[in-house]
Order: structure tokens, then C-alpha cells, then sequence
């Protein structure tokens, strides 16, 4: 089979990493991929949003199946274009349609479908520029911190939680002024939830699903939480507090709800399922969904899947998921993120990256990078993502953090902190 993967982070590497295991997989083409996803395929010099250039590469490559790896993509319709294309409508693509990305594409949407189909989530109202002084007044009927999320996609960062009543209505002020651009032309307010964060995904075939490892990522910059959010600065799998009686509540509260909701509003939804939760008192409520698999909780996750999954998007595109064998690895995992210096601010490219021939029982996963004149260069804010396995997960932490040491570039910094707040 040929496979054209779309994305070139550190969650398309760790998906490259995994198909490239299946003996079903004969080629494998990554656009636009990174210094890391060379090694394992193809990499095509397109955008995935640039519609008509994907359907060249896939048509020139005679590919089988396209996988998306962003979310952007997805919301702008990728699969309702194949679908809707002659030449294109036979290529299976894992991921949902345009109606369904809307589940992270608006919050809005997402809280509504919430509660429509009875999904426990926070307590919300959303506002724009015109209802300005209604969300002061519902942020006024709250108690500190607030919770302000960009209705629209906004790269990862348009989640702010202000601890005071004056600087909330003031950051709505701002983000309903453009802040974060269109996506924040609606806000949503939520009630602040107490409580441990949880990520826990699904494949879906539209019918059917499998439950993958669940993970815990960390999206503060500094240590201890804080500072300003990210995309993500390391994960674990899996999360000590996920019991299996927290889990069957997640099941049948919040997936199968989902899923059934879907179904029920005639959405075509094949791909990842993202279900951002927190556990409060041992009750699962959703914060958020996401329609893909979460960066960099990929790097953990899919190293405990004990599964081909090339066989999984295959049943996910014949709808016959069910059929299909999906394990959980017994061994747990860690992932440890190396940024720029300066980010989620501004920060620089083209550093030199040396020392990941140095790297031992560990996979670097490249989350910005590039190649030039025989080098590996920085080329994001999140430049890798080094994940490791053990039999416990402070093993699993050891590993990952001694390569991060053995990397270096300029500006290079991490978290030393990652897994810390669930060990024993």
C-alpha cells in the first residue's frame, strides 16, 4: 500500500515511525514531513492546505490512502474534497469530514453538540464583539481563574485562564478585538474545572472505534505549569490515575455518547478522536475534543500501541474497525520536548542541531526540523520530541531525558519537570 501522509511535526514523525512497522506499507509519502521523516519515506515539498497540489502528489504517486496528521486540513475540508472529486473520491482518506472537524474547529459547536448528547463538560456561554458586556456579566456569576478559548483554531494557544475578574474582561475585550485573529471573533467563557488533565483517543471507522493508550501532556512552558501555554512539552503513557473504573466512565459517558452523536447527525467521521478530560473527584469531563491525534502525546501513545496501524486505517476505511486487533503495550512511555529559545514567543531558525547520533534506547522524534548541507537545522518553536519505553515509567523518564541532554543547539531548552506531578 502507499501511504501519503499529510503534516510534518513531531506527531506525523511518530505516525511515520508506526506505519513504517507494517508489512503492508510499500511506499510512504510525507508532505511536507521533516529532517526526521526522510529516513522513513518521501518527503513532497506541498502544503497540506494547498488542496489541488496534495491531489497532484497523490495522483502522480498513484497513493492508496491519505492520512492527516493537523488539524487544519481537516477543517478546511480535506476529505470532502477527495470525497467530491472523481479522480480522487476512491483514495480513502483517516480523517473526519468537514462537518466533523467542526467538534475542533469551534468550541462553540463542540459545547453545543456536548450538550446535546449529554456529555458532561464545563459550564459555558459564548460571546462576540456585539455581546461584550453580556460576558462580562457571565464572567462576573463565575469564581476565579477563568477560562477564555478562541471559538476557531489558533494554533494550539488560544486557551488563556486569567486569575483575576479585571484581567478576564479584559483579555475578552481583546481577543474579541482580534487577539488571535478570526478565531477568536467568538470566545467561549467556561467555568474553571479543578482537577487532573487527561488525553484519551479513539479510531473510528464512523460505526465502531478502539480506545488507544491514554496519555498525559504538559502545555505550560515552565516548570510546575506555568507561564504561557504551548503545543506541548512532553508526555506519558500511561497515566497512573487513568484506573480502569475511570476509564469505563470515560467509555460509556463520553465516547460512545460521541460516536453515537455523530452517527445520530449523519456526520462521516473515520479518523482520531481526541477527548481532552479532567478528572474531577473521579468524575470524567470533557475540556475539549480535538479531530486528530494530539502533539506530543503521539510520541507516547504510539509507542504503547501494540498494533499495525496500516491495518487499523484499513478497517477504518472499509468500516470494519471492529475486526481489527488493537493491544495496548504493557510498557510505559515518555516523551520529552527540546524548544527554541524564546518560544511560544518569538524565537530563531537554522540552529544546528548535533549530538543525535549520541542518542541511545531512545527515538528523536523531529518535531521542527530541516535538512541542509549535510546538517540537521531548527526549524520550529518545538524542534524534538525524545521519547523512550521502559517497564516503568520513571525508567521510561530517565532515558528520555538523558537524550535531551546529549542534544544540543543553540537556545535549546526543556522541562525538567515532565511526569514529575503522577509519580509516586
Amino acid at each position: 500500500m502507499k501511504i501519503l501522509l499529510l503534516g510534518s511535526g513531531g506527531r506525523e514523525h511518530a505516525l511515520a515511525w508506526k506505519m513504517r512497522q507494517s508489512k503492508a506499507l510499500s511506499q510512504l509519502f510525507i508532505a511536507p514531513g521533516n529532517a526526521g521523516t526522510a529516513s522513513l519515506g518521501v518527503n513532497v515539498a506541498v502544503d497540506p492546505n494547498d488542496f489541488a497540489a496534495v491531489k497532484e502528489v497523490a495522483l502522480r504517486h498513484s497513493v492508496n490512502m491519505v492520512v492527516v496528521g493537523p488539524e487544519e486540513p481537516l477543517v478546511r475540508g480535506v476529505f470532502d474534497y477527495f470525497a467530491s472529486d472523481d479522480a480522487l473520491k476512491n483514495i480513502p482518506v483517516i480523517g473526519p469530514s468537514k462537518k466533523g472537524a467542526m467538534l475542533e474547529g469551534s468550541k462553540d459547536f463542540a459545547k453545543q453538540f456536548m450538550a446535546k448528547y449529554g456529555i458532561p463538560t464545563a459550564r459555558y456561554k459564548s460571546f462576540t464583539r456585539s455581546s461584550l458586556a453580556d460576558g462580562f456579566a457571565f464572567l462576573e456569576s463565575l469564581a476565579p481563574p477563568y477560562v477564555l478559548k478562541a471559538d476557531g483554531l489558533a494554533a494550539g494557544k488560544g486557551v488563556l485562564i486569567p486569575d483575576s475578574l479585571s484581567e478576564a474582561k479584559r483579555l475578552l475585550e481583546e481577543m474579541l478585538s482580534g487577539m488571535f485573529g478570526a478565531a477568536s471573533q467568538t470566545v467561549v467563557v467556561e467555568e474553571f474545572l479543578s482537577g487532573v488533565e487527561l488525553s484519551v483517543f479513539a479510531l473510528s471507522d464512523g460505526k465502531s472505534y478502539k480506545i488507544l493508550p491514554e496519555a498525559k501532556d504538559y502545555k505550560r512552558i515552565g516548570e510546575g505549569d506555568t507561564g504561557p501555554n504551548t503545543g506541548g512539552m512532553g508526555s506519558v503513557s500511561p497515566v497512573p490515575f487513568a484506573t480502569p473504573e475511570l476509564m469505563e466512565k470515560v467509555r460509556t459517558r463520553i465516547v460512545e455518547p460521541t460516536i453515537g452523536g455523530l452517527q445520530a447527525e449523519g456526520v462521516c467521521y473515520k479518523g482520531f478522536l481526541f477527548f481532552g478530560l479532567i478528572s474531577a473527584g473521579g468524575e470524567p469531563l470533557v475540556i475539549e475534543y480535538n479531530v486528530r491525534m494530539g502533539d506530543p502525546e503521539t510520541e507516547s501513545v504510539m509507542l504503547r500501541l501494540d498494533a499495525d496501524l496500516v491495518d487499523l486505517f484499513d478497517g477504518v476505511a472499509k468500516g470494519n474497525l471492529a475486526e481489527r486487533a488493537c493491544r495496548h503495550s504493557p510498557q510505559a512511555a515518555a516523551s520529552v520536548v527540546c524548544v527554541s529559545g524564546g518560544y511560544p514567543g518569538s524565537y530563531k531558525k537554522g540552529a544546528a542541531i548535533s549530538g543525535l547520533e549520541n542518542v541511545r534506547e531512545c527515538i528523536a522524534f523531529h518535531a521542527g526540523t530541516s535538512a541542509a548541507d549535510g546538517k540537521i537545522l531548527t526549524a520550529g518553536g518545538r524542534v524534538l520530541a525524545l521519547s523512550s519505553t521502559a517497564p516503568t515509567l520513571p525508567l521510561a523518564l530517565a532515558k528520555a531525558y538523558d537524550a535531551a541532554e546529549k542534544v544540543e543547539y543553540e537556545g535549546k531548552y526543556f522541562r525538567r519537570d515532565i511526569g514529575k506531578d503522577v509519580l509516586p
